[in-house]
């Protein structure tokens, strides 16, 4: 590798502007595996964010995803009205690892030692790649983990919450462009079946939502079966005719050339850092399409997460506060459409507005 011929790797790293408070990077003992723990900003409170396990094509790649992933939890977490802050860790996997259940242990272990060392700024739980049985062992080596297992007492992983918050969100998002939040009748492209997305067309189909369905494990056909979805490749999905598109797998989807090929009116889904780059808002937005910005939508979880674990919460008040992120949603909407902005932009300025406010 020269300087003259980086890597897309190197690239990914270097277009990432950090912000950030603390970035932690270290070599888990026990396991080998580089960690990445990212701490954006603790203007809130403690940060809060998940913890990736998962494989990129350089250790560059992963550390940037853990800084935009945690400048994105900011942002989420204070679009919800959370008083917590953003941050997010990232085990690094390289390209063909193996990882068995000694090695997913070793480095839930390292996880733990690394959140530990910071002192109580940052706060885990799942994500991609982790889960709940995962995390008791992170609270091994640490007390800074939530989302346990409810069998030993915790509050569990947070998908059912996640999806509660995108289908409110997407019954503003219908009512934004046709007047009505019924889903009914509605025809939405769902790409991603995991516990979010299953969760989520298993309650639209329910309710009378038409589904087009994918994912990349073709296993997941079964699912589209049983709800008498129909099925479309991963690389064919944003193409289908449909009122809306709802992404809920990894990030990146909204490249410039999907964004220009989408047939529908609205984007409204659980993936994090959905847009490729800023700009897909704008792109987005001359075409017409209208963008619930992810990290709104997808703030369930985390609003369950916090919530949840605070002494005698009542679960009753934590659902209302995950379907009053519609109500959260339909604001944003309400400001882009006022002050002629994205919704990218008026969603940031929420975000900022309630950051600012804790000065």
């Amino acid at each position: 590798m020269t300087l003259t011929h980086p890597t897309v790797a190197v690239d990914s790293l270097a277009q990432t502007t950090p912000s950030h408070e603390k970035v932690l990077i270290v070599t888990g003992e026990r396991s080998g595996l580089m960690i990445t723990v990212a701490v954006h900003s603790t203007r809130l409170g403690q940060a809060l964010g998940g913890a990736r396990l998962w494989q990129y094509a350089n250790w560059t790649d992963a550390v940037a995803d853990a800084l935009r992933l945690s400048a994105a939890m900011t942002l989420k977490n204070a679009a919800a009205g959370l008083r917590r802050g953003g941050g997010k860790s990232v085990i690094y996997l390289p390209l063909g690892t193996v990882l068995t259940d000694a090695l997913k242990r070793l480095a839930m272990l390292d996880l733990g030692d690394a959140i530990e060392s910071l002192g109580g700024a940052y706060m885990t739980a799942e994500d991609v790649g982790t889960s709940a049985e995962l995390m008791a062992i992170v609270a091994e080596r640490t007390s800074h983990v939530c989302g346990l297992p409810a069998a030993t007492g915790g509050v569990g992983e947070p998908a059912e919450a996640t999806a509660a918050g995108v289908y409110a969100s997407i019954e503003s998002t219908l009512e934004a462009l046709f007047g009505s939040r019924d889903v009914r009748g509605r025809h939405l492209v769902i790409s991603g079946l995991g516990q979010v997305g299953g969760r989520l067309s298993t309650a639209l189909a329910a309710a009378g939502a038409t589904l087009t369905v994918t994912d990349i494990n073709p296993d997941k056909r079964a699912l589209a079966d049983a709800l008498g979805a129909s099925w479309v490749s991963v690389a064919d999905a944003h193409r289908v005719h449909a009122d809306l598109f709802v992404p809920c797998g990894l990030g990146g989807v909204l490249t410039k050339e999907v964004i220009a090929e989408l047939n529908v009116l609205g984007v409204c889904g659980a993936a994090n850092n959905q847009l490729a780059s800023p700009a897909g808002a704008t792109l987005l937005d001359a075409r017409g399409i209208l963008w619930a910005p992810d990290f709104v939508v997808n703030a369930g979880g985390v609003v369950y997460l916090d919530l949840a674990s605070e002494p005698n919460a009542d679960l009753g008040q934590i659902s209302a506060r995950v379907a009053a992120i519609g109500s959260v949603l339909s604001q944003i909407f309400a400001d882009a459409r006022a002050n002629e902005i994205t919704t990218l932009a008026a969603a940031e300025r929420l975000a900022a507005a309630r950051l600012n406010a804790a000065r």
